[in-house]
């Protein structure tokens, strides 16, 4: 799709849309090997270089970020230490801006998705999808018997909601450590569903997000995904 070159600089961070068009003036943009014929130019994203370079993702970015503990899934300054502050200035100035697909709270660390595609925003935290994520909490007390088919059954209504849990997968990995696996994102779900048991979680991390694990990545470092990473099938 054809797009304005000022405007195109300016939703992928490079500069303002005033700064763009003394860009243009200086030469330092060019379309297909040559020179912007102007900063109205309508252009493919592909042809444009600045300074040499290709434009940075200009279909849009797609992030693995390893969250660690502290940061918070905000783009408001008054909540604290964010984890847009680990990304490069220039993604952080993107239009529409880099977001989280879902959130992982300040005392959560683990497996957190960012983009600046809204539509992927919306499909990945729709809960009709049911893509799997899974967590790795260690409690403050022992694990009822019969935890697993309590979570598993589809009933548990968690204080102040209407709607039940859906079906959620535990997998016991000692007195006071598992895994559970949900297919929807409520508030603070995790911590609510195993403190109404009393097993106050003091510990959380998420382990994985569909298929997409951390591998090796450390806490705050972050990789990039392929744009196709999460196509829908084929109709």
């Amino acid at each position: 799709m054809l797009r304005r070159l000022d405007q195109l600089l300016a939703n992928l961070g490079y500069c303002s849309r005033r700064e763009a068009r003394a860009w243009v003036a200086d030469g330092r943009v060019t379309v297909d090997g040559a020179e912007a014929d102007g900063f109205g130019q309508k252009v493919d994203p592909a042809a444009v270089q600045v300074d040499g370079e290709p434009l940075d993702h200009p279909d849009g970015l797609l992030l693995l970020l390893h969250k660690p503990l502290g940061l918070v899934c905000s783009h408001d300054d008054r909540e604290g230490p964010s984890i847009y502050g680990l990304l490069p200035a220039r993604w952080r100035r993107r239009n529409p801006v880099v977001t989280s697909i879902g959130r992982l709270d300040k005392d959560t660390s683990g497996l957190l998705l960012l983009t600046d595609r809204s539509e992927l925003v919306h499909r990945l935290t729709s809960p009709r999808h049911k893509v799997p994520k899974v967590y790795h909490a260690t409690l403050g007390a022992d694990l009822p018997p019969g935890l697993g088919d309590r979570f598993a059954s589809g009933q548990l209504l968690l204080p102040d909601e209407k709607e039940p849990c859906a079906p959620a997968s535990l997998r016991v990995l000692g007195p006071r450590e598992a895994e559970l696996t949900l297919t929807e994102g409520k508030y603070h779900q995790v911590r609510r569903m195993f403190g109404c048991q009393g097993c106050p979680v003091l510990t959380l991390h998420r382990v994985s997000f569909g298929r997409l694990t951390l591998g090796g990545l450390a806490p705050g470092q972050w990789r990039e995904l392929p744009p196709g990473t999460f196509s829908p099938p084929p109709a």
